[in-house]
């Protein structure tokens, strides 16, 4: 499995996922050879660049930099399926060793996450090489069964279901992030979790959690988003700073907290009530845990990415009660053009039980059309 890091946690989030579960669930030998191994440390919760040893044989996985494979320091056995990773295009002496082997092997490209129409009907195209004859095969992650599903390895609904029914669930995870002072119990407060890109949209939102009527809590990871949090006018100039990396601002309390290994944010997104998420791993993971979501997509030119959002939001909207349905658009498409979408919070905020219950529905929806490696594995299979 080839990937190029290009949305730095994103890219490398993905296919550490996938290549895992191909490794622990299905016994396939994976290599993954990334050109930035480094982007994997903190989403494996090894800080040192020196650790990246650990990371070489985890979890059945073999580790390599794509430069120490291109130059031939390392040798592979041949593979029988080769992955590359959201187009990051493989070099021609990568193809004429694929070309040479006895059996080439099945070639996937693994293309990015997308809801838009046309997905269905290129999911399992073909292109040939001009160069080697060999096939390309297009693999599409998406929301129908005429896609190849979203990544979700064996045991997560289980794991979301544990985390959200033990009594003091959120209680112990303020705990273990080393959150303390707090005086309004941790089951009464609106817990909301904000890993997003930069956007001037943030500001808003602050202020509008800050106005809800009952105590919030907003816990940041550190990532990029940090960046609007220390522009936001609404914390200097209103906001008081109570702790390091702690802002008090009305009703909300605003806690920086350090980037978390896969695992660890999983659980924070289970626990909280709303998640702010971004890019397509952290998204699809908030989607797993059947609670209410705000995604911030990768920025394209032209605004490219705006007709994506909304081809997602006339999925994910279907069978949601119609004023929340029309609020929750109207929000997402707001905040992914950086607008101030203080106003638009509050129909949203209002009518958080319901949307509860309708993204409870729309796991249930999307589990039941298999997941990617499964798919990715059939897929394999029958090709052969």
């Amino acid at each position: 499995m080839f990937c190029r890091v290009i949305d730095n946690h994103g890219d490398a989030g993905v296919c550490w996922r996938l290549a895992r579960q191909l490794a622990c669930e299905y016994g396939v030998a994976v290599a993954l050879i990334m050109d930035q191994p480094a982007a994997l440390l903190p989403l494996l919760g090894l800080a040192e660049r020196e650790a990246m040893v650990q990371a070489r044989k985890s979890d059945g996985v073999s580790l390599y930099a794509w430069q120490e494979v291109a130059q031939g320091s390392v040798t592979l056995p041949e593979p029988d399926l080769v992955i590359e990773a959201f187009a990051c295009e493989l070099s021609l002496s990568c193809l004429q060793r694929m070309q040479e082997q006895h059996r080439p092997p099945l070639w996937v490209n693994l293309e990015y996450l997308s809801a838009e129409d046309w997905v269905g009907g290129c999911h399992g195209l073909a292109s040939v090489h001009p160069q080697t004859g060999l096939r390309k095969l297009f693999f599409f992650p998406g929301f129908t069964a005429q896609t190849g599903g979203l990544l979700r390895e064996q045991g997560l609904l289980e794991a979301h279901a544990q985390w959200q029914s033990e009594a003091g669930g959120r209680a112990a995870l303020l705990r273990d992030l080393g959150i303390a002072g707090i005086s309004v119990a941790a089951e009464e407060m609106l817990l909301v979790s904000l890993f997003t890109y930069e956007s001037a949209a943030v500001a808003g939102t602050l202020t509008a959690l800050a106005q809800l009527g009952r105590p919030v809590l907003c816990l940041v990871p550190e990532g990029r988003v940090l960046t609007s949090l220390e522009q936001a006018q609404v914390l200097s100039a209103r906001g008081q700073q109570v702790r390091d990396d702690t802002y008090q601002l009305g009703g909300l309390t605003l806690k920086v907290i350090p980037f978390l290994p896969q695992p660890d944010y999983d659980r924070l997104l289970s626990l909280c009530d709303l998640n702010l998420v971004r890019g397509e791993d952290s998204f699809v993971r908030a989607q797993w845990t059947g609670k209410p979501m705000l995604w911030h997509i990768y920025e394209q030119e032209d605004g490219a990415h705006l007709a994506k959002l909304d081809a997602f939001l006339n999925l994910y909207t279907e069978g949601m009660e119609k004023g929340l349905a029309v609020a929750v658009s109207q929000l997402w498409q707001a905040w992914n053009r950086g607008q101030d979408c203080r106003s638009l919070w509050g129909p949203v905020l209002e009518n958080l039980p319901s949307w509860y219950r309708h993204a409870r529905r729309w796991r249930e929806k999307m589990a039941g059309q298999g997941d990617l490696a499964s798919n990715l594995m059939n897929f394999y299979e029958n090709k052969l």
